[in-house]
């Protein structure tokens, strides 16, 4: 399928700010930062983690860890794909249980991506708490999953693709809707 850009529907600034306001929210709903970890789930939830994490850090001038989760082998369509999957790394240099993990990721969609985090999750260690930060929710729930952090809720049609485009990445942070083409 071919897609175009429709719109962008967040810029650097605005996207700075959604950060800026979850990692508040985070340190505020946590009463703090004491056992406080993020895991950022592959790609782009790790440079959102890392971003917090530096939001964090100027709020509270104490550093939390933060790990990257890879979902590869967690995800529930790994056998319908006739491709066969690139596994990366997970890397959590910390034991998360009893902590409060802070799962982050770019977009939350159906849900299915979060649950596949969850189970990786679940299997390293027994946390405290999970909680959820995205960037970007967009509805169309296929499984009851809610995110506690949310930088904007966009309402999309299914038609549509959300792409986040982060410097680390792209070269440049925006957030843009893109629309089938026929």
């Amino acid at each position: 399928m071919n897609y175009t850009e429709k719109k962008e529907v967040i810029d650097k600034a605005e996207m700075e700010r959604a950060l800026l306001r979850i990692s508040h929210e985070i340190v505020e709903r946590n009463k703090g930062v004491k056992n406080l970890v993020l895991i950022g789930v592959r790609t782009r939830g790790i440079y959102i983690a890392r971003r917090i994490a530096t939001y964090v850090r100027q709020i509270e001038s104490v550093d939390i860890p933060v790990g990257v989760l890879d979902i590869t082998l967690y995800r529930d369509d790994l056998g319908s794909n006739s491709n066969q999957p690139i596994i990366h790394k997970t890397d959590i240099p910390f034991s998360i249980t009893g902590k409060r993990v802070v799962l982050v990721d770019d977009v939350l969609n159906t849900g299915r991506s979060i649950r596949a985090a969850l189970d990786g999750l679940m299997s390293i260690g027994r946390a405290e708490v999970i909680q959820l930060a995205v960037l970007v929710d967009r509805g169309h729930r296929e499984l009851p999953i809610q995110a506690d952090y949310i930088g904007k809720n966009l309402p999309t049609s299914r038609d549509e693709v959300v792409r986040v485009m982060l410097e680390e990445e792209e070269a440049v942070d925006r957030v843009v809707i893109h629309e089938k083409v026929n």
